[in-house]
């Protein structure tokens, strides 16, 4: 099966699954449908590994993003999505991975549920040639300094939930 023809999970406005449908459809109708995606911070926390997507993604090509991450298939929960993206984009496999939040993206043509994870993994990574073109660690400040400028080419779901994650850990 081509990957607009496999098949996702279709989600409400809820959260909930409710059935299934096709990539290309959900594409190509805007339906509502989940991600699984991984923030992975450096062991001591104190940097987070970005990476640059390839010019092909059929969706927000030739941009930076800090979660590793994909739509969840028909049949997988979102953190099963979340350990096999993270092991196809980044070769990262056996990583502890720690809820953190779901954040929604609804710009009209993508409706998705993002549930946000986080792991600490210093390396190796393996990019995946298809997805990623090259990766780095940025500090925090580095970071937040990527999301605070508009004219940064961040992904722009990447860029909310990062910044919803920066909210929540400075409410800690």
């Amino acid at each position: 099966m081509s990957g607009s023809d496999e098949l996702v999970a279709l989600y409400d406005l809820g959260g909930t699954v409710v059935g299934a449908a096709t990539r290309s459809r959900v594409r190509a109708e805007g339906l509502w449908h989940a991600a699984g995606v991984v923030l992975v911070r450096s062991s001591d926390g104190g940097s987070v590994y970005v990476h640059l997507r390839t010019p092909t993604k059929d969706v927000y090509p030739s941009t930076w993003d800090c979660w590793a991450g994909g739509i969840v298939a028909a049949g997988e929960t979102p953190e099963e999505c979340a350990r096999r993206e993270l092991a196809e984009e980044l070769g990262v496999h056996g990583a502890e991975l720690r809820p953190l939040f779901v954040h929604v993206t609804d710009d009209d043509t993508i409706r998705c549920h993002n549930f946000a994870f986080e792991t600490r993994w210093d390396g190796p990574f393996v990019h995946q040639p298809s997805e990623v073109v090259e990766g780095r660690w940025l500090t925090l400040a580095e970071l937040r300094s990527w999301l605070d400028d508009p004219e940064s080419r961040f992904i722009p779901d990447g860029r909310l939930g990062a910044l919803e994650w920066f909210r929540r850990e400075n409410a800690r």
